[in-house]
């Protein structure tokens, strides 16, 4: 039973991690590819933990794979934040078909 729940959490792992990178190749600009990756990876890299989780149990594989979903869960997106504020502030555009500058309204205030 825990092989066949490893298993599915593996498999949905992997095809959201595919739908990341699907993101990372379809997406006009850096800002829409941070957040299609950020979000695709950041759930299909646990979900793939939570799939180790369940082949090897509270051993010290899994709790190891239990640490490093905490720090991806965490890291992911204040990394994915930074990078894309880093980009702005060295003037990297938004792409034609933005409808808005949400950032650019926010520093005039």
């Amino acid at each position: 039973m825990n092989e066949t729940l490893g298993l599915i959490f593996i498999s949905i792992g992997l095809v959201f991690d595919l739908i990341g990178c699907f993101g990372l190749l379809r997406m006009p600009d850096v800002y829409n590819r941070l957040q299609a990756t950020t979000k695709c990876v950041t759930l299909g890299t646990s979900s793939i933990l939570l799939g180790v989780l369940f082949f090897k149990g509270f051993g010290p594989t899994g709790i190891k794979a239990i640490l490093v979903g905490v720090f991806l869960l965490l890291t992911a997106p204040v990394a994915a934040h930074a990078l894309a504020r880093g980009a702005y502030r060295s003037g990297v555009k938004l792409c034609e078909k933005s409808v808005c500058d949400d950032y650019a309204k926010d520093a005039l205030s």
